[in-house]
């Protein structure tokens, strides 16, 4: 029987790999491992919990303060260990983060193939994000199999000289979780706080954003809920201090906006779905939302998921204040712009990518 290992650390990292452990539990043909690097904790334990997916190895290397040279070289020297005991026939593991990385670097020096899901995704400038972009494009270098979530993934991958057959495209596996998740009749005390109003989610941590960038967003935001009345807006905030200062700095106050901590994925992806639209510097929600038909207003310069932008279903609205303010706007004021947002069609699959990952594995490996 074949051994896959499957590493992951981070919340968003377990959101999307814990449908493609479920899926890949069922196979006859393959033996699946899960390794946790611990790069979140307490957040990365809920999506655990939600999912009943339970870890053979714990790296639990979070650490107070730590920054990126403590998770890649913890990361190197844990994943030697459980690669050398195990022996996997091939090592998953997903997108862009720093455990990923570490991880597939660590599959590379002792010669064991790596499975990058989630593939393909490029923005070509190595600062946004930062270290996002380096990190997948490093996996993507290091890697055999490459599980593209859409065809613009698939091409750039083509572009960069990577073998036809050894390139799939999936979907992607965050549409999976959201179909796991999902309810029709949830309720919460943030859903029923804002069943008058109309909701925005907000998201906002990313590395490159901390500073000026971040103090801009959250001043746009509260401009518009001071303008509009019957605007709520829900911010379950990161874990990093700095993003916590920042937002106490800026939103403190405000009886309209109600900053909560981190949610459990199930209620977070009920969250999106009671949302009237979504602002976000992240990725993963840039995928999951338009699922659901709430349009997104992406607080960043760039992105690695054009796809949405030409679906129509994410705008680019920048980190200046007048920028974000503008786009919230118009989607607002606007209902035929709002309407023509959350009416595109969604271009990040229907929900088997955890499927056609696993049929292809029993097939390759």
């Amino acid at each position: 029987m074949k051994k896959i290992l499957i590493v992951f650390g981070t919340r968003p990292e377990a959101i999307k790999m814990c449908p493609l452990v479920k899926e890949l539990e069922k196979s006859e043909e393959c033996r699946t491992i899960v390794c946790l690097s611990g790069q979140h904790r307490e957040m990365l334990d809920q999506v655990m919990e939600v999912f009943q997916v339970k870890a053979d190895y714990d790296l639990s290397i979070m650490k107070p303060g730590q920054d990126l040279f403590d998770i890649t070289t913890e990361v190197l020297k844990g994943m030697r260990s459980v690669l050398m005991k195990e022996k996997p026939d091939i090592v998953l593991v997903h997108g862009d983060t720093t455990t990923a990385y570490a991880s597939a670097l660590s599959a590379f020096y002792l010669g064991i193939p790596v499975g990058h899901v989630e593939a393909g995704l490029r923005t070509w400038n190595l600062k946004s994000p930062f270290p996002e972009e380096f990190n997948r494009q490093g996996i993507g270098l290091i890697a055999k199999y490459h599980f593209a979530p859409t065809e613009t993934a698939r091409t750039n991958l083509l572009n960069e000289g990577k073998a036809e057959e050894d390139i799939l495209v999936t979907g992607n596996t965050g549409i999976d979780a959201l179909f796991f998740t999902v309810k029709k009749d949830f309720k919460s005390d943030v859903t029923e706080w804002a069943k008058e109003s109309r909701l925005l989610v907000i998201t906002a941590h990313r590395r490159e954003n901390l500073g000026k960038p971040m103090h801009e967003m959250f001043r746009a935001l509260r401009r518009i809920i001071e303008e509009f009345e019957d605007v709520k807006a829900v911010y379950p905030i990161h874990m990093n201090p700095q993003v916590r200062k920042i937002a106490d700095e800026e939103l403190a106050g405000c009886d309209r906006i109600r900053i909560i901590e981190p949610m459990p994925v199930n209620e977070f992806h009920n969250l999106l779905n009671a949302a009237y639209f979504i602002l976000t510097d992240s990725g993963g929600i840039q995928e999951e939302a338009p699922a659901l038909g709430k349009p997104v207003l992406v607080m960043r310069d760039t992105t690695e998921r054009p796809e949405g932008v030409e679906a129509g279903t994410l705008c680019l609205a920048g980190t200046a204040e007048e920028g974000i303010y503008k786009k919230c706007k118009s989607l607002l004021e606007d209902q035929s712009l709002y309407h023509k947002m959350s009416e595109a069609k969604n271009p990040y699959g229907d929900g088997t990518a955890s499927k056609k990952i696993r049929a292809f594995l029993e097939e390759k490996i």
